[in-house]
């Protein structure tokens, strides 16, 4: 195989995830334009970003799966072509019901992405380069990150907000180009088995109502879909314990260590991280008031240094264990948010931005060779599902973080209007958030590195599957 094939799906890949993150940033950003024009309220408006979400996490794992089956490209390429319709459908939206409807279907097209990049780079790529191409993955992530808010709000202004989307659509293109002509090969390792069907409806409803719940909290009945949410997952995991061929082999739980506390490692990880953004976002606006891109040119800090040392932390993760690494990532991380319990009226910008390189390092050191211990902890055809699992992970890792720090908003401040009143509870709100966020992360650590050696054993089969392995592997 041609190092320039490589090179081409590793260009495809990263486009295309810069593509989700870009956008996804970008649209932030442009909620109060598109909640003028379309006159929602901020109920309504909160959809915008959640039905993306629901649709993504729901269709996660599922969709991993059929890319086993029948062939991770073509779920790929499946996944850029809906991506491209549904975002020129939200930059075409005439009412608010078309734009959240698009960007449902935005959020389910986008997990076949998100499901199976990195399952191709780990099919592509040989063990000993895994983490280098993963950290320029999730190099691209932070890059989109980054520029997201500052050229959303230029293009925004300048174009409208419809531009985001037409833009973002344009870089699809790009990535379909690429595949239909220069991607020949197909990887699917678990051809001719059976999709379990009804696990991926039970699965589903159970991450809608699990997540969904979080967004309510502290309403009752938040707590009550919560509820739902855990026992009809306690079904799906029955059902797939009685499954032939299951949607998830619950044999890469029952004895696969590396990946169990790998994927653990994640969601603690982004649980204690996402809401960072947010929490400082508001701090910086109310406590500092700094304006909305003054604040923005602040937080860039963190993601930018993600971006810079992504790929030189993957790198590092081909050479050394990589839960040594993603530990001391996780690490920096607890100590970042440890020194963010001490913000307040007078903090100096300098002591801000110190924080959030810590986190970004941290985060740096983190992902792609946590990344690299998931995928190199199963055997090739659990590759789709395993990218799948953990990037479940990373999306109930966000919801739950703001889920707390919603919370403790509500606990503390009560659901009334942040105004210079209410700023020193707020501050002890966010010290309060960071505190938890610590300390959840400094015990994440010991999970991390309690997921033994997997270095040196990147073509690991877990029990009970080992013989099974068949399939098309042709490369390209």
């Amino acid at each position: 195989m041609r190092d320039t094939d490589h090179r081409v799906v590793l260009l495809i890949t990263t486009v295309s995830v810069f593509m989700t993150a870009f956008m996804g940033s970008s649209t932030n950003i442009a909620l109060p334009t598109i909640g003028r024009e379309f006159a929602m309220d901020a109920v309504l408006l909160s959809w915008v970003a959640m039905t993306y979400t629901l649709a993504n996490a729901m269709s996660l794992l599922p969709v991993g799966r059929l890319a086993d089956i029948l062939g991770r490209r073509r779920v790929f390429t499946i996944g850029v072509s809906g991506y491209v319709v549904a975002s020129f459908g939200v930059g075409l939206a005439s009412s608010a019901a078309m734009l959240i409807a698009a960007r449902f279907v935005q959020g389910a097209f986008a997990s076949m992405m998100f499901a199976t990049s990195t399952a191709i780079l780990t099919s592509v790529y040989p063990a000993s380069e895994r983490g280098r191409v993963l950290g320029i993955n999730t190099a691209a992530v932070y890059t989109g990150l980054s520029v997201g808010p500052f050229l959303g709000g230029v293009m925004t202004q300048a174009l409208g907000w419809r531009s985001i989307f037409l833009i973002g659509a344009a870089l699809g293109l790009i990535s379909i180009i690429l595949l239909t002509t220069r991607v020949k090969g197909e990887w699917a390792e678990a051809r001719g088995e059976r999709f379990d069907a009804r696990g991926a409806l039970v699965y589903g409803a159970a991450i809608v109502s699990f997540m969904y719940g979080l967004s309510l909290l502290p309403m009752p009945e938040g707590a009550g879909l919560i509820a739902v949410g855990l026992a009809l997952g306690i079904g799906f995991v029955l059902w797939e314990g009685r499954a032939v061929q299951p949607l998830l082999n619950l044999e890469l739980f029952r004895h696969n260590r590396g990946f169990v506390l790998s994927n653990v490692a994640a969601l603690i990880n982004y649980s204690a991280t996402a809401a960072v953004g947010f929490l400082l976002s508001l701090y910086l606006q109310y406590i500092k008031a700094l304006s909305p891109q003054q604040a923005g040119l602040v937080l860039i800090a963190q993601p930018i240094v993600q971006a810079v040392f992504s790929p030189i932390t993957g790198r590092l993760s081909d050479r050394v264990e990589s839960r040594i690494v993603s530990s001391a990532g996780m690490a920096v991380t607890a100590v970042g948010l440890a020194l963010l319990t001490f913000l307040g009226d007078a903090t100096p910008f300098w002591y801000i931005v110190l924080c959030l390189i810590l986190l970004g390092f941290g985060f740096a050191l983190f992902s792609s060779p946590n990344t690299n211990a998931v995928m190199s902890s199963v055997a090739r055809r659990w590759y789709g599902v395993a990218s799948a699992t953990v990037a479940t992970m990373r999306t109930m890792g966000m919801m739950l973080s703001l889920a707390i720090a919603a919370l403790i908003f509500a606990s503390v401040i009560g659901r009334v209007q942040i105004t210079p009143q209410q700023y020193p509870a707020f501050l002890t709100s966010a010290r309060l958030a960071f505190s938890i966020f610590a300390v959840a992360c400094f015990a994440g650590v010991f999970a991390s590195l309690a997921r033994g050696r997997i270095h040196g054993n990147q073509e690991a089969h877990e029990p009970g599957v080992r013989h099974q392995e068949s399939g098309s592997n042709r490369g390209l």
